[in-house]
């Protein structure tokens, strides 16, 4: 195992041509990047605040279709969602291909799966996602677990994602009085957060919970919303965001986990989140998922014991637990290796050649790929193991776009041989004399490293 290569490509986004020579302490450049905590993300100038709430404010006002013009209003207001949607993302992409932190922003990718909301789930969440990663994950990938998982709680993005943002109590003032919503639509107690914060978030699916605890969650959380929709019984007026509406919380004590919780308006759901972030089975639980990104698809016992160790002793410390992964011996064992997400390899990709932006074929690529940012097809996330992406299809998919890129090389004057400091190939590998083969024109060189079996592992 390259020590050097497997900071940069196991721990970081991909290597560039060059880093392996320039680095003389792989563990020390990981731990450095921690210097002056994550770097922020500037929202892209399509992506303000105020332009995602104006925005959404104009796909609710039009409301149901019920004319031409009316239809073409909405679909345009929908064209507007998505453009913000890809303005986000390509900053993303590019913010992936170009820092110099790349270990952080591969912790921020990891949280922000962790925690996914979905673009294709809600078109509403087109527009959020982007801000959700910038606002709830990236500023507390260093910090605390429970800051952040409040801060993805709160987020109108989740809200609307998994539907707390209508969620009722039965027996809250709002429930009472008002049974339907518009349209005729049933309105009441939604569970679907509730479930996912406890099997996907915190404890996981076999963290000891129960449905009543999956009940009783969901009425702590109930009045936690978006304010700013236009809906019955809000003004549209109101500032866009995370309210709490006291009019739709469920009364009485509830109980989570045998402990009790006494009303107590929003305090009771921030109480409640907090508990949940430091049960022991939250430990594990994201001990195992981190040892399984950065270690292998089979984490070995004994890691995710030691991370899971930190996270509980440190009050769930991002910091030290990400530090903790650092100083992990199985992580830099020849057996650590993991098959690049189609996400990695793009991003790789641009990173081998020093990409200074992201084109705006990126994002079709992605799909292509199937693996559009901020897209996965379950509150799960995507899939993170090899069996996932390594079928056959997936891979000719990749090769195609080997060639592709490798085409619009060809003006770059690029030396082919470059690719072997970014890649893990011992000496014998057929790689390091294909390259090396003047006689072959330079893009199939190219395509080939980019789509043979060395670039696709990290």
């Amino acid at each position: 195992m390259d020590s050097t290569l497997r900071a940069l490509n196991g721990f970081g986004l991909g290597a560039r041509v060059g880093d392996k020579r320039r680095m003389n302490d792989p563990r020390g450049w990981l731990r450095a990047q921690f210097d002056g905590g994550a770097p922020a993300l500037p929202a892209p100038a399509e992506a303000t605040p105020s332009a995602i709430a104006d925005a959404v404010r104009s796909f609710r006002t039009i409301g149901q279709v019920n004319n031409q013009e009316q239809r073409q209003a909405r679909q345009q207001a929908r064209r507007r969602l998505v453009e913000i949607a890809g303005a986000e993302g390509r900053a993303t992409l590019t913010r992936r291909a170009t820092t110099d932190r790349p270990f952080v922003e591969r912790l921020v990718a990891f949280w922000s799966n962790h925690f996914c909301v979905s673009v294709s789930a809600k078109v509403l969440v087109a527009p959020l996602a982007g801000s959700y990663e910038r606002e709830a994950i990236r500023p507390h990938v260093l910090g605390r677990f429970e800051d952040m998982v409040l801060a993805s709680a709160r987020h109108p993005a989740m809200l609307v994602y998994l539907d707390n943002f209508q969620s009722i109590g039965p027996n809250s003032r709002g429930g009472r009085f008002s049974g339907r919503a518009g349209g005729g639509q049933q309105r009441g107690l939604n569970e679907n957060y509730a479930r996912e914060l406890l099997e996907l978030h915190t404890l996981g699916v076999d963290g000891g919970y129960t449905q009543h605890d999956v009940q009783e969650l969901a009425k702590i959380l109930t009045g936690w919303t978006v304010g700013g929709l236009v809906r019955a019984g809000r003004r549209a007026d109101a500032p866009f965001g995370f309210t709490f509406q006291e009019l739709l919380h469920e009364p009485r004590t509830k109980t989570v986990l045998g402990v009790r919780y006494g009303e107590a308006g929003a305090e009771e759901g921030e109480r409640v989140i907090r508990a949940l972030c430091r049960h022991p089975s939250t430990a594990r639980f994201v001990a195992t998922k981190l040892v399984t990104h950065f270690v292998g698809d089979e984490p070995p016992a004994p890691a995710v014991d030691r991370i899971a160790r930190t996270f509980g002793e440190s009050g769930g410390d991002l910091r030290a637990v990400s530090l903790a992964l650092v100083d992990l011996p199985e992580a830099w064992s020849d057996a650590a290796r993991k098959f690049r997400t189609p996400q990695d390899w793009l991003v790789a990709v641009l990173r081998a050649f020093d990409a200074k932006e992201v084109p705006e074929t990126a994002m079709p690529l992605l799909r292509q790929l199937r693996h559009p940012l901020w897209s996965p097809q379950s509150p799960k996330g995507f899939g993170d193991k090899t069996d996932e992406w390594a079928d056959p299809d997936s891979l000719l998919n990749r090769a195609e776009l080997a060639r592709t890129v490798a085409r619009r090389l060809r003006t770059q004057r690029i030396d082919p041989r470059g690719l072997l400091e970014v890649v893990d190939a011992p000496p014998g590998d057929p790689l390091h004399r294909f390259v090396a083969d003047t006689s072959i024109a330079t893009d199939e060189r190219i395509a080939l490293a980019l789509a043979g079996p060395a670039f696709q592992w990290r």
